[in-house]
């Protein structure tokens, strides 16, 4: 009998990754690639310049998912059962400008869109392509740094862990948004706010494995705030924050990315401007973080962060020195090992399938 994860000769399948860029800056727009099941080694299949800058992806099922990071924004789906990503159909408008984050849930495609500071809703047609915007929630204030939170922008949206909730993280006004979607109607309710400290800037945060902690990534002060999460209540509170640069760190320095460890053990930052990943160690319950390490990220301008469905490997997309580096995980210590890395101009997000 075979094994379905192998072939006849047993050596086992590779996996399959994708990688968003900027075509705007060089960038071939989404990429597809092969993944060395043992290495985390990548090699690059094919790759599709349908959209115009596919800065964040997402997946669900065999359909991949992008934002189109421009003035006019807009979201686009594609179908990754063959070698190269096939668009199902046209980009469609989100009704906002520069959609920097998306995620499916509840039949729908959300988008965070930071230049308008704003969520968008699109359905999902059961081939997997979108129909026209059917809800969006803008936001309101601003924050106390002049240049870049004088209006909301929304970062990151993402839905919690049960599904119930959906979660909105505003750099320009240091708040985090909690929203329930009606999936028979496509609109966004506001459930409710939390307010962070002024001025960090919240960029996107992470879930502990648990469902009881969330970790919020400040990009305008190197520090992850920890927060508790009440799923019943769609509540967050902030229990504290914990840099993720060593004291005494030099130079301007602007978090990206937020990786939590399956076992809820570690938490990984890349943080821009050091160009490092940062190692922090999770307290058994997930309340407090501790940073124990700090190192280079393997090329310039860590935009994101990711981490293999097995938890062995992290992936940087280095958007300046345009490459993708891998890195082994060391199980005990959480830190990184760089392993390799492969040309990726102006790389942006590696999503997993």
């Amino acid at each position: 009998m075979n094994d379905t994860r192998t072939g006849q000769t047993g050596a086992r399948r590779p996996g399959r990754a994708y990688i968003g860029s900027f075509t705007s800056a060089g960038g071939q727009g989404v990429l597809a690639a092969d993944v060395d099941p043992d290495t985390g080694a990548l090699a690059v299949t094919g790759s599709s310049d349908a959209v115009d800058d596919p800065s964040f992806l997402a997946l669900d099922g065999d359909v991949l998912y992008a934002v189109s990071e421009t003035k006019d924004g807009a979201a686009a789906a594609f179908d990754i059962t063959g070698p190269t990503p096939r668009p199902l159909g046209p980009p469609v408008p989100v009704g906002a400008a520069g959609p920097t984050h998306l995620a499916v849930t509840g039949g729908h495609l959300l988008t965070a869109n930071y230049t308008s500071g704003s969520v968008s809703v699109l359905p999902v047609a059961a081939d997997g392509s979108l129909g026209p915007v059917t809800g969006q929630v803008r936001h309101e204030g601003g924050g106390p740094v002049a240049g870049r939170q004088e209006a909301p922008h929304a970062h990151q949206v993402l839905p919690d862990p049960g599904g119930r909730w959906v979660l909105a993280v505003d750099l320009g006004t240091d708040s985090v948004t909690v929203g329930a979607l009606d999936a028979a109607t496509g609109t966004l309710r506001t459930h409710g706010s939390t307010a962070l400290r002024p001025g960090t800037g919240p960029r996107h945060l992470a879930f502990h494995p648990a469902g009881g902690h969330a970790y919020v990534l400040n990009e305008l002060e190197p520090t992850v705030t920890v927060c508790r999460w009440d799923a019943a209540a769609g509540v967050l509170t902030p229990l504290g924050e914990t840099p993720v640069v060593p004291e005494g760190a030099q130079g301007a320095c602007y978090p990206s990315e937020v990786v939590v460890a399956p076992d809820g053990r570690f938490l990984w930052a890349a943080v821009r401007g050091a160009d490092t990943l940062a190692v922090l160690a999770l307290a058994e319950d997930g309340a407090s973080a501790r940073l124990t390490a700090s190192v280079p990220c393997g090329g310039d301008w860590p935009r994101d962060l990711t981490l293999a469905p097995s938890g062995r490997h992290l992936y940087a997309a280095n958007e300046r020195s345009g490459d993708v580096t891998w890195f082994t995980v060391d199980p005990e210590t959480g830190l990184p090992e760089r392993v390799g890395s492969i040309p990726a101009p102006a790389a942006s997000c590696v999503v997993f399938a």
